[in-house]
């Protein structure tokens, strides 16, 4: 079950939802344990989605990271506002071909229309496996 902050809006807790249930976040088995915009946390299988080596493909970690950094940047913006990613970086530091990978996703600047948060990647043995880091771009949401 995930938890969210006490104050949260419903409005923004349902967008959230929505977003939770993206396709390529269920697709890869996303399970989200805490959002709040200073810290999340998600765990993801490393089965289904390995490269051809057998490994956790590279591209897994960032979708992880970028699925937590852009939720917890959304809780931050609030009600009536979006967060875009304008830019993502990854540096893989370990491999890991089975079990499951927790990404913890910390706040590094909470600004008004600037959001950066760094995503660590664990094994199942709390060993580094990757940092990401994502800033997002603050916005009014289109209006219907």
């Amino acid at each position: 079950m995930t938890t969210f902050p006490d104050d949260l809006d419903p409005e923004l807790i349902a967008r959230l939802i929505d977003t939770r249930g993206g396709q390529l976040v269920q697709r890869m088995g996303i399970e989200f344990q805490k959002l709040t915009a200073e810290e999340s946390i998600a765990m993801m299988p490393v089965e289904g989605n390995r490269q051809v080596i057998g490994l956790l493909h590279g591209g897994a970690h960032v979708v992880l990271g970028e699925s937590l950094g852009s939720l917890s940047s959304a809780i931050h913006a609030g009600p009536g506002r979006i967060a875009v990613g304008i830019e993502i970086n990854a540096t893989h530091s370990r491999s890991v071909s089975e079990g499951v990978v927790t990404g913890t996703c910390h706040a590094l600047v909470l600004g008004r229309t600037l959001c950066t948060h760094e995503i660590v990647m664990t094994d199942e043995q709390g060993r580094r496996l990757s940092t990401v880091r994502m800033t997002n771009y603050l916005k009014d949401a289109p209006r219907d």
